[in-house]
């Protein structure tokens, strides 16, 4: 019998027999010794079948918090299983910070890492770009520690949990920034298409959101050490009243905008860590295609609007520079990443993604792990069978197999 445990949007319920939540690093290599199968849960916000198990789920919640800064102040090593907010806090009363942060401060540090969760820039990588090391506790319950210049590093950063547990990071950290964030409305789509990268150069991190009908809308968020954005030239006007992703949803829960200024792990993300941005009454994809191609799959994907909008939400379109992660939807390229928050009905929404992603195949897509995506061929990832043999190697028994491990690395 499965304990019912659901993902936090409901969609996934996991197959899981036992629930384990170790308190003790002693415990946790016991509870991954003995299990016959095991996967770790983050806070649930994927909403493919990554994070499932026919065997034990493990959350590391209730693991000692831990950030250590280095003697140096350029890395800190946080414990896998607390929240982007809990080590934002802990880091900005060091004086320091993290890069860059998503749309949802509420996600683990090693959920995030594991699929290369990200936010926008064009020179900021995903969270998973910050990582120097990680300790790793193999099928066994033994521990290792792979690092930058390891040989199989590269491999296990971005394994969205089939190669052992993640128990503790080291991130690359910067100096604590502010940041100012100003919505904008009315950005022309041919504008958009035709000169994105000097839209989203403009400055630190900016997101547009759409429908794929007629509403094109800049979030820009500047460091207030840099020069100010100029959007004059879009033809976009600043938004008069606080505004939300989703047309019509309340910005209580959304971060300060305006520009007004504010540390950065209060105004990169979209949503207020002290709130829960919805109740999980929503599906999502994600879809990366190379920088250069962004013009292609903008059109593509706009012809696609009279399919889309209907079981859409809203739609975030990013950029996310380059990494060197295997199976990472950005490695070797910068990428702009299209992403979709689709209405609650998997039955409606699956033929929609079909159509997206072949619109988006002339670009080599690589969709997000921990979205819904219905393919990921093998040929869009240069690595792919170094992943296959270093996943054997490292798990030869298969404890952290689960479907979707066996659907893409078969064997």
């Amino acid at each position: 019998m499965t304990t019912g445990a659901r993902n936090w949007a409901g969609n996934v319920v996991f197959s899981a027999e036992h629930v384990e939540a170790p308190t003790t690093a002693e415990r946790l290599r016991e509870v991954v010794a003995t299990a016959g199968k095991a996967h770790v849960l983050g806070a649930g916000h994927s909403f493919s079948r990554i994070a499932d198990t026919t065997g034990t789920l493990i959350t590391l919640r209730d693991l000692p918090a831990s950030v250590e800064v280095s003697a140096d102040r350029r890395s800190a090593r946080v414990g896998a299983g607390l929240r982007l907010a809990e080590v934002a806090t802990l880091l900005d009363a060091e004086g320091l910070a993290l890069h860059n942060l998503p749309s949802l401060p509420h996600i683990t540090v090693a959920g995030a890492v594991a699929t290369a969760t990200h936010g926008s820039g064009d020179r900021n990588g995903s969270l998973a770009s910050a990582v120097r090391s990680l300790d790793l506790i193999t099928a066994d319950g033994g521990t290792t520690t792979l690092a930058r210049g390891d040989d199989r590093f590269d491999g296990a950063v971005v394994s969205f949990g089939s190669l052992g547990v993640v128990t503790s990071v080291d991130l690359d950290v910067v100096p604590a920034f502010e940041v100012e964030q100003r919505v904008h409305e009315g950005l022309p789509f041919e504008v958009l298409a035709e000169r994105s990268a000097e839209l989203f150069a403009q400055a630190y991190s900016i997101s547009v959101f759409t429908d794929w009908r007629e509403s094109f809308s800049p979030w820009v968020k500047r460091r207030t050490s840099d020069a100010p954005a100029d959007l004059g030239w879009t033809g976009a006007r600043e938004a008069t009243g606080g505004r939300h992703p989703i047309p019509g949803a309340s910005p209580e829960f959304c971060t300060r905008q305006h520009g007004e200024p504010g540390p950065w792990h209060a105004r990169l993300p979209h949503f207020r860590a002290e709130f829960t941005p919805s109740a999980g009454d929503e599906l999502q994809s994600e879809y990366a295609v190379a920088r250069e191609h962004t013009e292609g799959a903008l059109r593509a994907l706009k012809e696609l609007g009279p399919v889309i909008s209907p079981v859409l939400l809203v739609s975030e379109i990013r950029t996310v520079d380059a990494d060197p992660y295997w199976l990472s939807p950005f490695q070797g390229r910068a990428s702009t990443a299209f992403h979709f928050t689709w209405v609650p009905d998997a039955h409606a929404v699956r033929p929609v993604l079909t159509l997206i992603e072949r619109a988006l195949a002339p670009y080599s897509v690589r969709p997000h792990w921990g979205k819904l995506h219905e393919t990921a061929p093998a040929d869009r990832y240069e690595h792919w069978s170094r992943f296959a043999a270093l996943r054997d190697g490292l798990d030869p028994g298969g404890k952290f197999r689960n479907e979707v491990v066996d659907h893409y690395f078969p064997g």
